[in-house]
């Protein structure tokens, strides 16, 4: 029986002091107030001083209000009835289901030792062509996704939800508005992905200190399914808020600030959450695609300048499209090269093309003459961001290299591309060629007329 001590010294935000021995780091608490009983987290020890961060908040929470230290750290429940569930951001159902108490596992456990992970060698499909030819996902990779306030980062999401082709989603909110916990519910429900998905959404009404136990909840779970063989994907929204709420902590805590205010280990935190992406051997794997929102689209803030350093490349979202420019998987070369013998040559071409394409529009704002060539290129950019760039379409990878090659031989040339003779000779649509050609003279004398 564990020893219950009645008085609180110091109470600051969430954030209650109490003597103590014989207390771990990260031990749990209950704290019984006028309220009633709220669960509780030591976060830091200075001698006998116990630092205890109260999930729920601290309102009702006195100076005679009970705490009780139960010997355990945070553990959630595991179990397949846990998919098509919605909890809250501490585990418990927000779906009105019956509470799942099977396996407590524990979260916030260390990352998979290198030895026992497996080089990354699998594509996950997800159907939209931005990923799936110009940055391909791999299995056990962690990517974030740049973006800025208002830009549909949980509509893509959801989208790769949909069709992302593993075994299990696990999505973890943090700071949701409600209105974007109702879309991703009812739009997984909506499409049948929610049978094989578990949410774990922590809204912005909520207490503050709850963000900070989705990551650690979606990844434990997301880790214990790994292991029984299933292919993983955690979504993750947004890793700013989550270190927004360190922050906050931090600052309650009165801590040495870092940059911009930020805790000084900000780089560890994240760390440790993506460094559970990996493939086991024998067994499953967890992909990690995590939202990180710029503010002011400043990358050299904090969070997305430390998290660049953790990830393997990243997806930035602008103008609701996934950019070519700065978008980056550093492991595609890993897969990309077993899937079909021209997606290599067709991810090089048409951003090599989109590029020009981009100089192309530059000089026609600044009133300077436009070639033919110019042209050509301002043809193919348009089709390139309606067909490929969008985020409304939805193409397995082989239609979407097929359509890559539609869209070149409907501007150009095969000589124009650069693209090696043996990969014209099988994949260039003959028919376009002929017809590309005898537009040529017209436009030629078009212009000299």
């Amino acid at each position: 029986m564990r020893r219950v001590y009645h008085r609180i010294e110091q109470i600051a935000g969430n954030v209650v002091i109490v003597e103590a021995t014989n207390v771990a780091y990260n031990e749990l608490a209950r704290v019984t107030s006028t309220r009633g009983t709220s669960l509780a987290q030591v976060i830091r020890l200075e001698g006998d001083r116990v630092y205890l961060q109260i999930f729920a908040g601290s309102r009702g929470v006195a100076t005679d209000s009970k705490v009780q230290f139960l010997g355990e750290g945070m553990r959630t429940a595991f179990s397949h009835n846990l998919l098509g569930r919605v909890f809250d951001g501490a585990g418990r159902p927000r779906d009105r289901g019956p509470e799942i108490r099977e396996n407590p596992t524990p979260i916030g456990g260390p990352s998979v030792n290198p030895v026992r992970r497996v080089i990354p060698r699998n594509m996950v499909r997800t159907g939209i062509p931005m990923i799936d030819i110009f940055n391909t996902l791999v299995e056990s990779q962690k990517l974030p996704i740049f973006s800025v306030a208002g830009e549909p980062y949980n509509q893509l999401l959801a989208r790769i939800a949909l069709q992302a082709e593993v075994d299990v989603i696990i999505l973890g909110g943090m700071g949701l508005k409600h209105d974007d916990y109702l879309f991703f519910r009812d739009h997984l429900e909506e499409h049948g992905a929610l049978s094989r998905s578990v949410m774990y959404v922590h809204t912005a009404a909520e207490p503050t200190v709850e963000a900070l136990l989705v990551p650690d909840i979606s990844l434990a779970v997301a880790e214990k399914f790994a292991l029984e063989g299933k292919r993983v994907l955690a979504l993750l929204t947004d890793m700013t808020n989550y270190a927004d709420a360190m922050k906050e902590i931090a600052i309650t805590m009165e801590q040495i600030p870092s940059n911009r205010g930020y805790p000084g280990d900000l780089y560890s935190q994240l760390a440790s959450r993506y460094e559970k992406a990996v493939d086991f051997e024998g067994a499953g794997s967890i992909t990690i695609l995590a939202v990180t929102t710029m503010p002011g689209d400043d990358v050299t803030h904090p969070v997305p300048d430390n998290t660049g350093y953790i990830t393997e490349g990243q997806f930035y979202l602008r103008g609701g499209r996934i950019e070519p420019f700065g978008s980056l998987s550093r492991l595609k070369q890993q897969v990309n090269a077993d899937t079909r013998s021209d997606h290599r040559t067709i991810m090089n071409v048409m951003i090599q093309l989109y590029a020009s394409y981009k100089e192309a529009l530059e000089k026609q704002s600044m009133g300077f003459r436009t070639t033919d060539w110019d042209r050509k290129l301002l043809k193919y950019g348009r089709r390139f961001e309606d067909e490929m760039m969008d985020l409304s379409v939805n193409l397995p990878l082989e239609r979407a290299l097929d359509l890559g090659w539609k869209i070149l031989g409907d501007c150009f040339l095969p000589e124009e591309t650069g693209i090696p003779s043996s990969l014209i000779e099988e994949y260039w649509p003959r028919e376009r060629e002929a017809a590309t050609r005898d537009e040529e003279p017209a436009e030629t004398a078009e212009e000299g007329a």
